[in-house]
């Protein structure tokens, strides 16, 4: 029994040495800054800012929707209520740190909206 225990502790510790081993150039390279062609930027301008504008759109409405919208904050809270008046307090809590956190990503949320509106500003004008 004991020399399966030393196994895996050195097959853990060869696996995380490899690991480093393999993330260490990676982190130590330097990113340079990406030059989109006009063609590209049009593109990027015509298909990914829309749907990435929809999809702020839906995680904010999904985020702020009522107790009868799955996966918002009120239904979170809604779930913990019911779950601690059946006595389920652990997975109440749960919930209840769950509806915390997605509340805490609207702040995220608009940031990326406003970057992205900011990047479409800056380059999304229509050809003169």
């Amino acid at each position: 029994m004991r020399g399966t225990t030393w196994t895996r502790l050195a097959l853990a510790g060869g696996a995380s040495a490899a690991c480093l081993l393999v993330a260490a150039p990676l982190a130590s390279a330097q990113t340079a800054p990406i030059t989109l062609s006009p063609e590209e930027s049009q593109q990027v301008c015509a298909d990914w800012v829309p749907k990435l504008q929809k999809r702020a759109a839906n995680l904010e409405k999904r985020i702020n929707g009522g107790p009868e919208v799955k996966g918002s904050v009120a239904n979170l809270k809604a779930r913990a209520a019911g779950q601690r008046a059946a006595g389920h307090t652990a997975r109440a809590d749960q919930l209840d740190q769950r509806a915390t956190k997605r509340q805490g990503r609207v702040g995220e949320l608009n940031t990326a909206k406003q970057k992205l509106a900011a990047f479409a500003a800056a380059h999304c004008q229509p050809a003169k």
